[in-house]
């Protein structure tokens, strides 16, 4: 079973060697490697190209955002799995892939996610929040509460299905797809019960006008997959969140 992992970046020079380097480590030896690059000016290319043949696919080219460029890597993927690692991410260990490809194959399901640990930028180790999947089910798309999408990896042909990234979302377009494959078109899904990813604190939806932002956008998404909600019950979210802290 081929596994195809696709990594955006723009200039983030700093911490992409740490994304590839937990890619490049895996146990699992059948990746596709794909990584997509906003034409970056601050060096980032080079680190890339650095690797040489050890990334399967790399464009680097002008985008419209994030979104857009997952897309992008999404269209170049040829494995029956698609998993999307942030360039600012890495594998806890060298056993992830291993283990979600035989949670595909034991379990035959469309979709596997898992947990996620955040930690500090100048530490990492040094865990600040403990983000648990474990309670999801299609039914707390209401609360906007759903899987971490960093950990979320889907068979090729639900996205040949039923759609891409929307561009027209600025941050919420990870909660529509993810509404849209697990609430609106019901795929099956299966939970690992551990984390598989470091993800450094901070990134685009951490400030309150993001957050404010990302909620309405939620809801928007809500509304568009016929989820009954509305802005409190979104709201309602960041409680649980401050519980993360409290885990870690």
């Amino acid at each position: 079973m081929k596994i195809s992992i696709i990594t955006v970046v723009w200039d983030n020079k700093n911490t992409i060697r740490d994304a590839i380097d937990s890619v490049l480590g895996q146990t699992y030896k059948n990746i596709e490697y794909i990584v997509v690059d906003g034409a970056s000016t601050d060096g980032t290319v080079e680190v890339v190209q650095s690797y040489g043949d050890q990334i399967s696919k790399f464009v680097s080219e002008p985008d419209k955002g994030l979104y857009d460029a997952m897309n992008k890597g999404i269209a170049l993927a040829t494995g029956d799995i698609i998993g999307i690692l942030n360039s600012d991410d890495f594998y806890i260990d060298k056993f992830v892939i291993e283990r979600v490809v035989g949670e595909f194959k034991s379990r035959h399901v469309e979709s596997v996610f898992a947990d996620l640990v955040f930690v500090k930028p100048e530490n990492l180790e040094k865990v600040v929040r403990y983000y648990d999947s474990s309670k999801f089910l299609p039914s707390k798309f209401m609360y906007a509460l759903y899987p971490a999408h960093p950990t979320f990896f889907v068979k090729k042909i639900i996205y040949d299905k039923y759609g891409l990234f929307k561009t027209n979302y600025k941050i919420a377009a990870d909660f529509d797809i993810m509404a849209r494959f697990l609430y609106t078109n019901k795929i099956s899904y299966s939970y690992i019960k551990k984390p598989l990813i470091k993800m450094r604190v901070g990134g685009v939806s951490t400030s309150l006008s993001a957050i404010w932002t990302n909620s309405k956008e939620q809801l928007r998404v809500c509304e568009e997959n016929g989820i009954k909600s509305n802005l409190f019950k979104i709201l309602m979210k960041y409680p649980i969140k401050i519980l993360g802290l409290i885990r870690k």
